[in-house]
């Protein structure tokens, strides 16, 4: 059966509620955004998920969305605490898989004619690609306190510093972790992998603030034109990936059992209220926990070898955390629905948090300008900045955009850079990369996702965000 989609206005597209279908959908693209959203296919995943129970309002998709497992990445959709369910296809694989943006008191005329040593110095000493190992191989005993902990173990440890916490979201720590729900298994592939970029889409880039929109709120986020900052994206390596294939697996079965009629069985899911779905939950907050200490440990990694690299102290280096988002994750928030405010547990896969100013989870000196929310794009595109919105809040259940979002899968980058030298082409553009493969490269060439500029355009004249800043890459590693 074909999906119908209404047009409502400029950015947003209606699929009515029909058959099974508990709530519409409402798809946020432009024109050119929706063919690249998986067509058909990615409006039946935003549909699909329109048949969970306890679904409250909407299904939701992001510009930036595009077919995935289950849920469609970019999907937004929040569940009623005592009718609704969790479900790990709509957290994802790669739980607390996110950002996290460094600002420096370096300009790029400080490093011109170092870029290239700088980046290899960063291959060099931060861990990446498939099976990277980490500085350190935790003790069972030590792995369940980063599980519980979050951040707060590694700058403990001495990576960092306590006022990162302030900077990152929800401080680093997400509560409610309980190590005795990750199986043995997951625990074991998470032993040796802390303080590892990983492999695919994940990356350390140099990039220099370009072009700045909104004055008071970069002024706010202390980012300035010219000015020399660090992206890193990471999440929870193959701990996290483990923890969801586990769920997953139990899920299935749990469905059935249940007799619930998913449209999709990889929908499997349970009751919020119900053991299994606690214990996934408990299962979930030590994967984002585990990611948290993971991008902190990456930070301090970065900021040892900038020292070391540029031959700086580090106060003429000054590089301090901007701020810390996540993105595949479920959380229990609070939203105003039909006039009441009303705790919700709300998946986003693929979709960042894009809370208002004056929201009490901000911290203090972002609290005027709203939340910073990091949006990266291809090797060649660099970033965004943008800040939370009210409108965001009331409509999206404070969500916008991740990224630029794939039009290709990696089999069909690899397929379409046959017989090029991506490195070079970037090289060209001025951009310094390097990667543990080739195949990587080919992977995640720029061609292979949608425009940054057009993704991050709609979500701003849409409301879910505001754009602050743009940063254009110099220098990237890769997996």
């Amino acid at each position: 059966m074909s999906i119908t989609l209404q047009k409502l206005d400029e950015h947003r597209w209606l699929i009515p509620q029909s058959g099974g279908m508990r709530v519409p959908g409402i798809l946020y693209a432009s024109e050119r955004l929706l063919k690249e959203a998986g067509g058909q296919e990615g409006a039946r995943q935003v549909a699909n998920v329109a048949h969970l129970p306890g679904i409250v309002r909407h299904s939701l998709a992001m510009p930036d969305m595009h077919w995935g497992y289950g849920f469609p990445i970019g999907g937004v959709a929040a569940f009623d605490l005592d009718q609704g369910i969790v479900s790990p296809g709509g957290v994802g694989y790669d739980i607390n898989c996110g950002c996290r943006l460094m600002a420096t008191r370096l300009t790029a005329e400080d490093v011109r004619g170092r870029l290239a040593d700088l980046v290899a110095a960063l291959f060099r000493d931060v861990p990446s690609g498939v099976g990277s190992r980490g500085p350190v191989k935790l003790s069972a005993k030590e792995e369940r306190k980063v599980l519980v902990e979050g951040s707060a173990w590694a700058v403990a440890q001495g990576y960092g510093a306590a006022g990162d916490l302030e900077t990152t979201e929800d401080g680093g720590r997400m509560a409610g972790a309980d190590p005795d729900a990750v199986s043995d298994r997951a625990l074991e592939r998470g032993r040796d992998q802390l303080g590892t970029l990983g492999s695919g889409n994940h990356f350390l880039e140099i990039e220099v603030v370009e072009e700045i929109f909104d004055p008071v709120a970069a002024a706010a986020f202390g980012l300035a034109p010219g000015q020399l900052c660090v992206m890193i994206h990471s999440g929870s390596r193959g701990l996290g990936y483990q923890v969801c294939d586990d769920y997953l697996a139990r899920m299935v079965k749990h469905a059935g059992e249940l007799g619930l009629k998913l449209p999709d069985r990889q929908l499997a899911c349970a009751p919020l209220a119900s053991g299994r779905g606690r214990e996934y939950l408990a299962a979930m907050a030590c994967a984002a926990n585990y990611a948290w200490a993971n991008r902190q440990m990456l930070m301090h990694r970065t900021r040892e070898t900038f020292e070391k690299a540029l031959g700086l102290s580090p106060r003429e280096l000054g590089m301090r955390l901007v701020y810390d988002v996540c993105h595949n994750i479920a959380k229990m928030e609070e939203f105003p629905v039909e006039g009441r405010t009303v705790r919700l547990c709300v998946h986003r896969k693929g979709a960042t948090r894009s809370f208002p100013p004056g929201h009490p989870a901000l911290p203090a000196a972002y609290r005027p300008v709203g939340q910073p929310v990091l949006i990266p794009g291809d090797m060649g595109a660099g970033s965004y900045v943008l800040a939370g919105t009210e409108h965001a809040y009331a409509e999206t259940f404070g969500s916008t955009c991740h990224g630029a979002g794939r039009v290709m899968s990696r089999t069909q980058a690899t397929k379409a850079s046959r017989g090029r030298a991506i490195g070079r082409e970037l090289a060209d553009r001025g951009i310094v990369v390097m990667a543990a493969g080739k195949g990587t490269l080919r992977e995640e060439m720029p061609e292979a996702y949608k425009d940054l500029d057009e993704v991050v355009d709609v979500a701003d004249r849409a409301g879910l965000s505001r754009k602050v800043a743009r940063l254009r890459a110099l220098g990237c590693i890769k997996g």
